[in-house]
């Protein structure tokens, strides 16, 4: 996540998209909350914008990753998450069991961080790698076998 949110009004206008308070709310959430999917968001924002409903929230992440203000992430069995961090190609980890997501920077070397054995013609520019497994707390709340 980076470390400030830039001034979110001029991010989006950045951006090229229009400023309004649904979308600048959604921003705010992001920031606060990474690795989010589209209903934590807008319960999020909803206590403050009555006015907010789910498929404003929809639309607005679908922008902002249109214009590649947020990534989408896209876990196998899970809700599409979103992250305001987008300006690296890091990884992340996610908890088998209560689904927990951490960021973890390139595994080798610089972007596109792996480089595959036969990369088939293709010129790589990113890479995505999702590690599966068992998060600390939740590997603490089982008892010793």
């Amino acid at each position: 996540m980076p470390d400030a949110l830039p001034e979110p009004a001029a991010l989006l206008r950045g951006a090229g998209l229009r400023v309004t308070d649904s979308r600048v709310a959604v921003l705010g959430a992001l920031a606060v909350r990474p690795h989010a999917s589209a209903d934590a968001v807008y319960a999020d924002v909803a206590p403050a914008l009555p006015r907010a409903n789910k498929q404003s929230v929809y639309n607005a992440l679908s922008d902002f990753a249109d214009a590649g203000l947020v990534r989408r992430i896209e876990p196998a069995g899970q809700p599409m998450l979103f992250e305001l961090r987008v300006d690296d190609n890091h990884h992340h980890l996610i908890c088998t069991q209560c689904g927990a997501v951490q960021d973890v920077d390139c595994a080798v070397g610089q972007a596109p961080c792996l480089h595959p054995s036969n990369d088939h013609g293709f010129r790589v520019d990113t890479a995505e790698v999702t590690y599966w497994g068992v998060c600390g707390a939740c590997a603490a709340a089982v008892p010793a076998a």
